[in-house]
């Protein structure tokens, strides 16, 4: 393929030249090109030298006398963003994985103003800007304290859009005051806002997804209160998705030595006859009731043997008509007595 360009550098040579020599190097230089334009070898993958975005929507709520809580919103990158570095007074203090997006920073002084920024960086080593500062003062040092807050009233959840919900609750009390409310989604804290605050806006939901929201109210002890009444939500589907196919209104409650689950099943135009039980995440049993399942509200109990204290956030799935299993339902947490 290269064979007019051997040739032109061929004549271009000094001559004469032995005639040996003249073939050997004209084979030399054909070989040569020939792999340089036919080999097919893959282009080295250009560097890269492009730092993620600023993270943005960064904020910091004292908690009690001596944590704050730190939270941003997800960065960019034109591949892909690995971590998060968090900052107070310009020094860094935590790297976090690109998975989370919040972290509590323990151990400072009470009645103190304390500076945080983040940075995102990504698989090359490139760091983003450092997001803007926010600030929190830790509240002051107060008399050992013991009682928890009452927990939050009249929970609701209402949509925005498919990815995201808004929650609202009434205050809880407390002896002394409460410094912050935590929202918990399966038993796991996804979002902390000030004791203010009677609502709370919660993003990067997945569309046509059963969720179950309970808020617990914290004082600068750290007590927290009991978790308030669960509220349900189902985010929209995306465009042409087929509708949710969860189980609903579950409930799970302990008594010595057995949880007893009650929930109804989906309205899938036949009846119901299997159902998945999943305990934190993990398939536990199949419940199983023939050809003739319960009419209505559906119950089934299972034994446990951990000890008291154990917590398990309970999730269902029924079995469709085609075969396959439907949507999970909206989890619940309980908690073995």
């Amino acid at each position: 393929m290269q064979r007019p360009l051997a040739a032109s550098l061929l004549t271009a040579l000094p001559l004469p030249l032995p005639l040996p020599l003249t073939l050997a190097l004209a084979l030399a230089l054909t070989l040569a090109l020939t792999l340089t334009g036919c080999s097919g070898a893959a282009v080295p993958e250009a560097r890269d030298v492009r730092a993620p975005t600023v993270p943005s929507g960064v904020t910091a709520t004292a908690g009690s006398a001596s944590t704050v809580h730190v939270m941003w919103s997800a960065a960019t990158d034109d591949r892909a963003v690995t971590g998060y570095a968090v900052y107070r007074e310009g020094r860094k203090i935590k790297d976090l994985p690109a998975t989370t997006l919040m972290t509590d920073v323990v151990g400072l002084a009470p009645a103190t103003l304390h500076r945080f920024t983040v940075r995102a960086r990504d698989a090359a080593g490139n760091v983003s800007p450092s997001s803007a500062t926010v600030t929190a003062t830790t509240l002051r040092a107060a008399a050992e304290d013991r009682t928890p807050p009452t927990p939050p009233a009249a929970l609701r959840a209402a949509p925005d859009g498919s990815r995201a919900v808004t929650l609202r609750w009434t205050a809880s009390k407390d002896d002394t005051e409460v410094t912050a409310y935590d929202v918990y989604q399966a038993d796991t804290r996804i979002h902390t806002v000030p004791g203010t605050a009677t609502s709370a806006h919660v993003t990067g939901l997945r569309p046509g997804t059963a969720y179950a929201f309970t808020v617990r109210a914290r004082d600068a002890a750290e007590n927290s209160s009991p978790d308030s009444t669960p509220a349900d939500l189902t985010t929209a589907p995306s465009p042409g998705a087929p509708a949710n196919t969860a189980p609903t209104r579950l409930t799970a409650t302990a008594t010595k030595g057995e949880i007893t689950v009650t929930w109804t099943p989906p309205d899938t135009g036949a009846p119901v006859t299997h159902h998945e039980l999943h305990l934190d995440g993990r398939f536990a049993t199949t419940v199983i009731w023939g050809t003739a399942p319960p009419p209505g509200r559906a119950t089934y109990t299972f034994p446990v043997q951990d000890p008291p204290g154990t917590r398990y956030t309970v999730t269902l799935r029924a079995q469709l008509p085609d075969g396959t299993w439907g949507d999970f339902s909206a989890p619940r947490t309980v908690v073995v007595r």
